[in-house]
């Protein structure tokens, strides 16, 4: 099993769990910091490894009119400044050739959404940066189908590679997780990672915005932990209800610390056997 570097964290192996959270979207610099502080807080008191994360640029919105984020130039200027001020790696997504250069100068991993997982262009470009790069797996696609994304990476040279669980589509408007597909793709080599809050989204079940099921998320997230993941991902608020992208999946920060108890508990006696 080939580890990877971000910053000064390891993941891979029989390294302990490590964690990406913060909003889905940045909400301004004030906000997301208030965020990932709290979040970097728990995380150093549970000894847990973290990364922060926020986009951009949510650019695969159900409507025009969905808010997006700040955008490129203003979004990474936001995400270097929190990455200075709490001290931890963020990773961002990436949607288009154009935005690889400048986002790999600020960002410790380059994020390939689910429904880019296929564009051969933006995965290679992303992978010769030499930066650790995390390709969330399609809602179409199998677990096997994972390989071919991994070849294109080892084309350029690249295997800083994380491969990310977020649920497969189940009929209109509703994701699944199979968690065979976790021990599946960890089996190709590479650290995986299980995005707990997309996986209980309801794609466009809103009507213009996706709805989600935020009380299956602590189930996913033991169920998986349990199989082995590497990493977690989690879009992590202090008050769901008003953020402005994905509020309905994800969880409430005072949620976060008591699932991350029973996640390390439960990663130090499976640790052994991965």
């Amino acid at each position: 099993m080939n580890t990877v570097n971000i910053g000064s964290i390891t993941v891979g192996g029989r390294q302990p769990v490590a964690l990406i959270a913060g909003p889905c979207v940045i909400e301004g610099y004030e906000r997301s910091l208030k965020i990932g502080r709290a979040i970097k807080d728990i995380a150093t008191r549970l000894g847990m490894p973290y990364i922060f994360k926020a986009s951009f640029d949510k650019a695969n919105r159900s409507s025009y009119a969905s808010f997006r984020g700040p955008g490129l130039e203003e979004g990474l200027a936001i995400l270097q400044k929190i990455k200075q001020e709490l001290g931890v790696p963020v990773v961002s997504d990436i949607h288009d050739v154009s935005q690889v250069s400048a986002a790999a100068g600020v960002l410790d991993i380059l994020q390939i959404p689910a429904f880019l997982s296929r564009q051969t262009d933006l995965v290679y470009q992303a992978a010769l940066t030499g930066k650790a790069v995390n390709v969330k797996k399609g809602q179409f696609l199998a677990p096997n189908d994972m390989k071919n994304v991994i070849t294109k990476m080892r084309e350029a040279g690249n295997e800083n590679i994380l491969l990310t669980e977020r649920g497969a589509s189940f009929g209109y408007n509703n994701l699944v997780v199979d968690m065979r597909g976790l021990a599946i793709m960890r089996s190709f080599g590479y650290p995986v990672v299980f995005d707990a809050t997309h996986s209980v989204q309801l794609p466009g079940g809103a009507g213009t915005s996706s709805a989600g099921q935020r009380e299956f998320v602590s189930y996913l997230t033991r169920a998986a932990v349990a199989v082995g993941v590497d990493v977690l991902f989690m879009e992590v608020h202090d008050n769901p209800p008003e953020a402005l992208c994905d509020g309905p999946n994800m969880l409430y920060v005072d949620q976060l610390e008591d699932l991350l108890r029973d996640v390390l508990a439960i990663d130090n006696v499976i640790r052994r056997h991965k």
